[in-house]
């Protein structure tokens, strides 16, 4: 008996790594999330992250051949390397794209950093599909956001487009280098959240942005320590809104999970400040974007182009309404606090 082939979508994060199976069009075997472990360095994080998905491929496809593999990460992912991710020790000297390779060998890899992936699949079929020029903003462990323009993700001269993370936080930081100030990353995301509060001794140690934004309902000093996080979040964003002029600005990540705190704020920063506000909403695949964007990496290498080509396919966001309603509603995810929870059964046609 013949088995058709499948690709595997992972999508390497600060605090999760998820990994998906499909079949060829896209339609979803299996999927998992596990803990990075990151705590453990880069090596021991990636090492978990191919375990887990050769893991998954042996139970959902043992006897299916994996045409493609693609690859979302924090930082910009190259052969030799991971650009700008300071999230795990280490990341920055994997040999990303090599490793992949020789994980998976035979196999065509394509990689693509965390938010751009996630803007194609909230584009494809997400809460972005028919808005251009649109904005995805990912507040996760750390902070980007990428761009959907003349229906494409933006991907700048060195991948870097978007990259709000890095953006200068006051006057005084201009002409300071990176090692010399502070960038907004280090204080406006999901991990820099949990440091700012132990700081101020308004929490104990190993609590998440998820426990400081629970505490901070019933907590007035806390309540002001996130008043100000929304604040700074807000400023930048507004004048993200400001030099695009987007229609629509989708958030995922971890922390939208406490929309109810941030989205009424971003949205009053932006209809006050913007000449022309977008409107603001959750992503539809508030956690799961960036694994979609993996998976269709893959879906796009299996269907064409050299084995070890990393070139990045740019996707048209202009489907059609018939398209667009093919819109993913029955994809499951497991949370990034959980136990490896697999789910199986067809979903997501992600073509």
């Amino acid at each position: 008996m013949t088995h058709p082939p499948v690709v595997l979508g992972l999508d390497f994060g600060g605090t999760k790594i998820a990994a998906a199976v499909c079949d060829l069009t896209g339609n979803k075997l299996a999927s998992v999330a596990v803990p990075s472990r990151g705590e453990l360095g880069a090596v021991a994080s990636f090492g978990h992250g191919i375990e887990t998905a050769r893991e998954l491929l042996r139970s959902a496809a043992p006897d299916s051949r994996l045409a493609a593999v693609g690859a979302a990460t924090f930082g910009i992912p190259f052969e030799d390397r991971v650009e700008l991710a300071p999230a795990i020790k280490g990341w920055g000297a994997l040999r990303f794209g090599d490793e992949l390779r020789t994980a998976f060998p035979g196999v065509r890899v394509r990689m693509a950093t965390d938010a751009k992936a996630a803007a194609r699949a909230e584009s494809r079929w997400g809460a972005l599909a028919g808005y251009d020029p649109a904005v995805y903003l990912n507040l996760g462990t750390g902070l980007a956001t990428a761009i959907v323009a003349g229906g494409r993700v933006l991907t700048g001269g060195h991948g870097a487009a978007g990259e709000i993370g890095y953006n200068l936080r006051t006057p005084e930081d201009v002409g300071r280098q990176l090692g010399q100030r502070v960038m907004l990353e280090d204080v406006v995301s999901g991990q820099a959240l949990p440091g700012r509060a132990l700081a101020a001794g308004l929490s104990p140690d190993g609590q998440s942005a998820a426990d400081v934004f629970q505490a901070s309902r019933q907590d007035p000093a806390l309540d002001g320590l996130i008043s100000e996080f929304v604040n700074e979040l807000a400023f930048h964003l507004t004048n993200v809104a400001i030099l695009i002029d987007p229609v629509r600005i989708a958030v995922g990540g971890g922390m939208a999970r406490s929309w109810d705190r941030i989205g009424p704020r971003l949205t009053q920063a932006l209809r006050a400040g913007v000449p022309f506000p977008p409107e603001l909403v959750v992503a539809h695949f508030p956690e799961d974007a960036p694994l979609l964007g993996a998976v269709a990496l893959a879906v796009d290498a299996a269907g064409g182009g050299a084995p070890g080509n990393q070139t990045l396919p740019e996707i048209n966001t202009h489907e059609s309404e018939e398209q667009q309603g093919q819109d993913a509603r029955s994809w499951t995810h497991a949370g990034a606090g959980s136990a490896p929870a697999v789910s199986t059964g067809k979903s997501l046609p992600l073509v």
